[in-house]
Parts: C-alpha cells; structure tokens; sequence
C-alpha cells in the first residue's frame, strides 16, 4: 500500500467532513470544498481520523489511495489555515495594486494588466512590489500564482520580471566581444 496513502488524516475542531458515494466535502471556517470521490478508493471517518484503503490491489488503486489522501489533507489544512502564495516584482517602476476585485500590475507594457479576483481567493499587496495570494483551496491558489507569474516571467540577462518569493533566478552571462 501507498506510504502516503497508509497515514490517516486528523480532522481538527470544528471542521465537518462530509463522505458520499459520489463526493467529500469538507466544510470549516475557511469554507467549504469538495472533492469528486474515486471509486478505486474506499474512504472512511472513525473518530475524527480519514483513513484511504484501495479497494483491489491494483497498481492504479494503490496510488490512487495516496493521491486521494493527499487531495482530502490539503482541504482539510485550507478550510483550517489557508494556503498563500507570495510573489515579488523585481524592475525599475514594476507595481502591483489592489482594486476592488481586480488587481492591476503596470510591469513594462504599454497597458495595464488587470487580473480579476475569482471567488474564494484573495490577493493583497503589502508593498507596491509584493503580491500575496491567498485562498483555501491550494490547486486554485498555485494555478493563480503561475497565472500572475506569466504576465512577465524573469527574464534571465537581469532577472526583471515577476517571480516567485523563494524563487532564485539564475542569471546568465552576457556576449563577450
């Protein structure tokens, strides 16, 4: 069985987790998210615990049972704690502002870029070169980020653009004569 998959999950107080034939949905003070169930994978709550057991013992079944426990945990964390994302704008007269439900970056284009902020996630801007994205639900959070991302990707002579908080740009050298 999946390493992964073998280690049960702690649902916290106060967060209600919700196991149909079809669907999971846990709902806590972060709100609430669902996740289409597998039918590779039996899911069962005893006491405040998650376990995933494959149903067969096929291949596809096992890692299954892992990816599932995963999908389940990172619910479980985002309607307790929150997930966020931390992007850093690097170049002469690169800023980002928040607007109402939009997010404006002037980052070297001869027009602004505007980024709607769709439900369940929130974007915040500390400094005007700082961008923090935040939500519940992690997939959303991380696609949203890259999205932001590739506006204007680091380039690598300089290392100018929008890159992520932990992220190290390799520059490279340039054409010597």
């Amino acid at each position: 069985m999946s390493r992964v998959g073998k280690m049960p999950v702690a649902v916290p107080q106060g967060v209600d987790v919700a196991i149909k034939e079809d669907q999971i949905s846990v709902k806590g003070t972060g709100g609430t998210l669902s996740l289409a169930a597998n039918a590779l994978v039996k899911v069962t709550n005893d006491g405040g615990k998650l376990t995933f057991t494959p149903v067969d013992e096929s291949r596809e079944a096992n890692a299954m049972s892992g990816t599932m426990r995963q999908l389940v945990n990172n619910m479980v964390q985002g309607v307790t704690k929150g997930f966020e994302k931390r992007l850093t704008l690097v170049g002469v007269g690169y800023k980002a502002a928040v607007q109402g439900n939009k997010l404006n970056l002037a980052v070297g284009y001869s027009h602004p870029v505007n980024i709607e902020m769709p439900a369940g996630i929130k974007f915040e801007t500390p400094t005007p070169t700082e961008i923090v994205v935040k939500g519940a639900d992690r997939q959303r959070v991380g696609q949203l980020a890259a999205e932001i991302r590739a506006v204007r990707s680091p380039e690598p002579y300089k290392g100018k653009g929008i890159r992520y908080a932990d992220e190290k740009i390799v520059i490279k050298e340039t054409k010597k004569k």
